[in-house]
């Protein structure tokens, strides 16, 4: 059975799927065929791997490997599924990731493979999205299972799946690529950072950079809430972001229904105190708990701890309630996390969660888990030096992740990596205004971001923007709004349509 959260999980990678890959790339071998036979690939024999199974599909037009690799004397199983074209090879490898506690799925390979890419994805090691995988059978902290979801399945995945694929056409991938967003948008930073050897070029959308701060951030809403005895409706959530998005909108001075810059958007729920909100009355304890959770966590004398969520992204994600009496309704990887990898008690059920449990749940998550989670060293030299090519993207309507954390990332590696033109050789992030963490939205959707990555790879042709697109139901393109690269931002220039990408330009914010 499919938990809500692998749907989730899987929901939200296959609406990814549908922003980044185009039209199929030009072959880089004139001759790439098959040199082996499936019986002869069930044979091939690689370090503490087995071959599970190798199969024909012929509607898809694929070799489908299924491969076990374990890590002895540890008793892991990291499933790696492979597939690769019977026909027009294109050159390429790609990797791709998951998202929640799922490393990845096989179904994520059928487009890329139709695509004529060789490609590849893993469980990280368990099946399904709990995180009941963090605890042995004793109860204890599963280490080779953490470490295999964390960072060292994806690098498997990619070592097993470019070794099959040189063995099937007798030739290496000329370039491999990495694909992910969320949790792929983490693995693919942490590959660049770990193994900057395993790919040419990385897309990383959304991505939870500071995983061992961000999954717990994920609860701050509801400690807070306990902590004031006081729970928000959704239409009352509903209501507050409805009227930030109506009161910062045209600051732009574009109303599109979307707020360009809700990092800048202070509205301030009092306003809002009242008011009907359905039979409801929003009040000032309704105002407080918004104003706590757009602020973001804080400990009791008021020092940062996590971001808060952006005006504008639906908050009934990670601060919903249900029943009568209103209750939390927990999101379900933060509420895992605390269970499993904090209390390490599966009977964790949250009702002691306040501010102090919650700072001290928070503090733990960092020092324990950040230096095998969390993808934020910003040290990038050896991709970078070896040519490796980084796209980030981050939508600023993001209900799990906030983009805060991305941008203090990338501002990090700028830094690091010698200021931001020497940084912007290799590395471009691209903010998205009024999209969510599956790019969904009044905003624009990120467009042929995958054949942007190639070319800037393969052609030396770095982005200066990126095409977003706003479409009907029906696939029809309603406005297109260019996306600049951080921090430039697309500004209106005051004459010809609004909903057209040719009448913005780039700016950068007043400091």
């Amino acid at each position: 059975m499919k938990t809500p959260t692998r749907i989730a999980a899987l929901f939200i990678a296959l609406v990814f799927a549908a922003t980044v890959f185009a039209q199929r790339p030009a072959p880089l071998y004139p001759d790439a065929a098959p040199v082996l036979s499936l019986d002869a690939l069930r044979k091939i024999s690689l370090p503490n791997t087995t071959i599970e199974s190798v199969v024909a599909d012929e509607k898809e037009g694929s070799v489908r490997i299924t491969a076990i690799v374990t890590h002895p004397p540890a008793k892991d199983r990291v499933t790696v599924w492979v597939a690769l074209p019977l026909k027009n090879w294109n050159g390429r490898f790609q990797g791709n990731g998951g998202g929640g506690f799922v490393g990845g799925n096989a179904g994520s390979l059928r487009v890329p493979v139709t695509q004529g890419f060789a490609t590849a994805a893993t469980d990280t090691g368990h099946e399904g999205g709990s995180g009941s995988f963090a605890l042995n059978a004793s109860g204890r902290l599963n280490w080779p299972e953490i470490r295999d979801n964390a960072y060292l399945g994806i690098h498997e995945m990619t070592v097993v799946g470019k070794a099959l694929t040189q063995a099937f056409y007798g030739k290496p991938p000329r370039f491999s690529y990495f694909i992910g967003s969320s949790t792929g948008g983490r693995q693919g930073l942490m590959e660049a950072q770990r193994y900057p050897e395993d790919y040419d070029g990385i897309f990383s959308g959304c991505p939870a950079v500071n995983w061992a701060r961000m999954v717990p951030g994920g609860a701050w809403g509801h400690a807070v809430m306990r902590e004031m005895n006081h729970f928000v409706s959704k239409a009352k959530l509903d209501a507050a972001t409805a009227a930030a998005v109506a009161a910062c909108d045209a600051a732009d001075g574009v109303t599109d229904g979307v707020i360009d810059d809700p990092i800048r958007c202070i509205w301030d729920p009092q306003a809002l105190v009242g008011t009907a909100v359905g039979e409801e009355t929003f009040t000032a304890a309704d105002a407080e708990v918004l104003r706590k959770i757009w602020d973001g966590a804080r400990t009791r004398d008021g020092k940062f701890l996590w971001h808060g969520y952006t005006r504008g992204s639906n908050l009934f994600a990670v601060a919903g309630t249900e029943g009568a009496p209103l209750q939390p309704k927990p999101f379900g990887v933060a509420f895992d996390w605390m269970k499993f990898f904090l209390a390490q008690n599966p009977n964790y059920d949250g009702t002691s969660l306040k501010r102090d449990e919650y700072e001290l749940f928070l503090g733990q998550s960092a020092e324990l888990f950040g230096p095998v989670f969390s993808a934020d060293d910003p040290d990038l030299t050896r991709f970078r030096d070896r040519g490796g090519k980084l796209i980030i993207t981050h939508g600023l309507a993001d209900q799990l992740i906030p983009p805060q954390s991305t941008i203090e990332y990338y501002e990090k590696v700028q830094q690091r990596m010698g200021g931001a033109e020497r940084a912007a050789k290799f590395a471009r992030f691209f903010l998205v205004p009024g999209v969510d963490h599956g790019f969904r939205g009044a905003g624009p959707t990120p467009a042929g971001t995958q054949s942007a990555l190639i070319r800037w790879v393969e052609e030396g042709k770095a982005l200066d923007r990126l095409l977003g697109e706003v479409k009907d139901a029906s696939g029809k393109v309603l406005r297109t709004r260019p996306l600049f690269p951080f921090p430039q931002f697309a500004k209106y220039s005051g004459t010809g349509s609004s909903d057209d990408a040719a009448n913005f330009v780039a700016a950068t914010p007043a400091k």
